[in-house]
């Protein structure tokens, strides 16, 4: 068994891209012909069966898999290509500079005190180790958090510039972030916009203050329904403050859905019923846009 902790032992991986530059989609294995006309036939087979090839970065191993116009198809040579799973985190996004994932609620965005001295597993950890199965000298650098018991889209960087460029410019290159949350009570107004400065506690509790301390955390907000004692509702923040959606919820009267730090503790699902369903953002190097959606879970609809 290769020692992945030993980076003198470590070989490359030895990596072919190629663009498909046609004006027309073919099947993968024709397309690896054309760019291996050397390479035997059964070669290319084995490649293909065991995961070697990737298009746009998503391993493919069906012989007809297409390759559309533009498409780049990489071959690694060395191995196959690492295939991500995990049950509480799924893989949206990934390029050479920043990974996009959907969080399991639940898990934990990052290391705490407690949590690294339990080797408790966060979505930091499960996407370090993920990179490093590539290359022992990849890392993984945090650019924001999301609640443990928050589910949804979650940004992480792959270089330091990636991530000091989203951190230092977060403002102007995060261009929506839009939350989905259940709430206590059915809210009579439909849409409107709370605009507190928040502070904090010695015991971590924010609130929202009366007195000028804290910084500005202006939320806005809109009724997706309402029903059976619940109100199903989007958040969208214009900025970004530790805890602002849950605090503002409780300014409102309606507190979210099972938040025990803020609400009433309890609720039907058992969790706190608040989803990150859109990220959309310019991408730090290539400046693209960035737009992506998470479905809100199932259940929250159950109870509205």
């Amino acid at each position: 068994m290769r020692n992945r902790n030993n980076k003198a032992n470590w070989q490359a991986d030895r990596i072919m891209r190629r663009q498909n530059n046609a004006g027309e989609t073919i099947g993968l294995m024709d397309f690896a012909t054309s760019i291996l006309p050397d390479a035997k036939r059964n070669d290319i087979k084995k490649w293909l069966k065991f995961g070697h090839f990737a298009i746009n970065g998503r391993v493919a191993n069906a012989f007809d898999a297409p390759v559309t116009p533009g498409d780049t198809v990489e071959l690694n040579f060395t191995r196959p290509f690492v295939v991500f799973s995990h049950p509480r985190l799924k893989l949206v996004y990934e390029d050479d500079d920043i990974i996009v994932i959907d969080k399991g609620y639940g898990l934990l965005s990052v290391d705490t005190d407690t949590s690294r001295k339990s080797n408790v597993e966060t979505a930091y950890s499960i996407l370090r180790d993920y990179v490093k199965a590539s290359h022992p000298s990849n890392k993984i650098f945090i650019v924001h958090r999301l609640d443990r018991e928050t589910s949804g889209l979650m940004i992480f960087a792959k270089t330091m510039e990636a991530k000091e460029t989203l951190q230092h410019n977060w403002n102007n290159m995060v261009l929506e972030r839009r939350y989905v949350a259940l709430l206590d009570g059915e809210m009579e107004e439909q849409s409107g916009v709370i605009r507190t400065h928040l502070a904090e506690t010695s015991q971590h509790e924010v609130y929202s203050a009366t007195d000028g301390m804290g910084k500005t955390a202006i939320t806005r907000y809109r009724v997706r329904r309402r029903g059976k004692g619940h109100t199903l509702a989007e958040f969208s923040l214009d900025t970004g403050r530790k805890n602002q959606i849950r605090v503002h919820a409780r300014d409102l009267g309606h507190p979210i859905s099972g938040d025990k730090k803020y609400g009433k503790g309890s609720g039907p699902l058992h969790r706190l019923a608040l989803h990150a369903e859109t990220l959309r953002f310019a991408h730090p190097i290539t400046r693209n846009d960035m737009n992506f959606i998470s479905n809100v879970p199932s259940q929250f609809y159950k109870y509205v």
